[in-house]
């Protein structure tokens, strides 16, 4: 190995970095990893004089700057890695239980290349193969890597299916990525792939003439009431004790270690009297989310995190109340968890105009707040930096929102 010193990070204003993830899920649709998605910029493409600089800046971000606790949790990074940082040891500087190196597709298997991966592995550190079209002259990077990402947006069928009739000769894992449809993913599925990558848990699976069954439509109406600006705290108690086993969860958790009160509290009216209206219908309406069993985890998780980071950023913006930038944000993935388009859905609810059309047509301050965030969570920074918000109130407000969810997620799970 070479003495070359790490490629310094750029020099840039670290308030301009931008942070997203996107979920990595198994089969059964669990996160077992994220993607981290950095850019040094507002542009989602990654234009940089130095690739290797901007490598070293997405590596000191993820790991120093902001730290991989608190943007993964408990769960592992897929950090893409460049040639420079493959041959020059870089990536050694990475913990490897807690990451996975992404081998771009462009990284050619030289006799250098392929030592590097050698010695990494044997280190103990995973490598996944990305955007990864198959060809001979690729088996030697092959024969190391512990995944496989084939992008299934830009193959037919039968390439997907040659695809891992090939790689089925290797000890590897299979990664789907793009999976953009449930049609995608259950092709996926019958194939072997391992894990999936993509928005294919926010689209609902559209059957003709399927209705919300009861006890979910009656949840989701639930869950519109208690957004409801208008709410009184003489209407809350009876509202929520609609539904006894969310009452009982609810009271368990505001009487819990995280919303640390001195005093015992024995009802919702009492609780809302103590901590606010707001927050109790925050912490119910993310109860009442968990009750669909039936979806993935990360869908709440993600539905809240969408709620949190629109509120905040509602917040910053003094022209929109932040209560209804939270349930913009709440009801958005409403598609996923009713298994119904959202404008099917929503004229099933009692949800404001001004709501559903900041849902539907991204109109309004609330609306164009709910495009910013979705299109944080893309890494489409292009659309994120068309609101005009300082890029350190975006990324703040991002990671509050990580911190918020997943400390309340793991309360609810004591």
């Amino acid at each position: 190995m070479s003495s070359r010193v790490a490629p310094a990070a750029p020099q840039v204003d670290l308030n301009r970095i931008y942070l997203a993830r996107q979920a990595i899920y198994d089969r059964t649709r669990n996160v077992v990893a994220y993607e981290l998605l950095y850019r040094a910029g507002e542009d989602n493409q990654a234009l940089f004089t130095n690739g290797d600089r901007a490598t070293g800046q997405v590596m000191f971000n993820a790991v120093v700057e902001i730290g991989l606790e608190q943007v993964i949790g408990r769960e592992t990074a897929f950090i893409n890695v460049t040639p420079t940082f493959l041959l020059e040891g870089f990536c050694e500087t990475l913990p490897k239980d807690r990451v996975v190196l992404e081998v771009l597709e462009d990284i050619e298997p030289t006799v250098e290349i392929i030592a590097a991966l050698e010695r990494l592995s044997a280190q103990g550190y995973r490598i996944a193969l990305d955007d990864f079209v198959f060809h001979e002259r690729l088996r030697p990077m092959v024969r190391l890597a512990s995944i496989v990402k084939v992008d299934v947006l830009n193959l037919e069928r039968r390439e997907i299916e040659e695809h891992v009739r090939q790689l089925r000769q290797f000890d590897v894992r299979l990664l789907a990525e793009k999976v953009e449809t449930h049609e995608q993913f259950q092709l996926c599925e019958e194939l072997g792939f391992d894990y999936f990558q993509g928005f294919f848990v926010c689209r609902p699976q559209i059957i003709a003439q399927r209705a919300v069954p009861p006890n979910r439509l009656g949840m989701l109406q639930l869950l519109a009431r208690l957004q409801d600006e208008r709410l009184q705290v003489s209407e809350l108690e009876p509202l929520i004790s609609r539904d006894p086993a969310l009452c009982f969860k609810l009271l368990k958790f505001i009487n819990s270690s995280y919303c640390g009160l001195r005093t015992k509290v024995e009802s919702i009216r009492h609780a809302a009297m103590l901590v606010g209206l707001r927050k109790i219908r925050a912490w119910a309406g993310l109860l009442a989310y968990g009750e669909f069993n039936d979806k993935p985890s990360e869908l709440t998780r993600t539905a809240n995190i969408r709620a949190r980071m629109c509120e905040r950023l509602g917040a910053y913006l003094t022209e929109q109340a932040p209560e209804r930038c939270y349930t913009v944000g709440l009801f958005s993935l409403l598609d996923a968890f009713a298994d119904q388009p959202l404008e099917t859905i929503l004229r099933q609810l009692p949800l404001s105009p001004e709501i559903n059309t900041a849902i539907l047509a991204r109109l309004g301050p609330a609306g164009r707040i709910l495009d910013t965030v979705t299109a944080y969570e893309r890494g489409d920074w292009h659309t994120v930096g068309a609101l005009d918000l300082p890029a350190d109130v975006v990324r703040n407000a991002y990671l509050d929102a990580l911190n918020w969810t997943d400390s309340i997620l793991a309360q609810m799970q004591d």
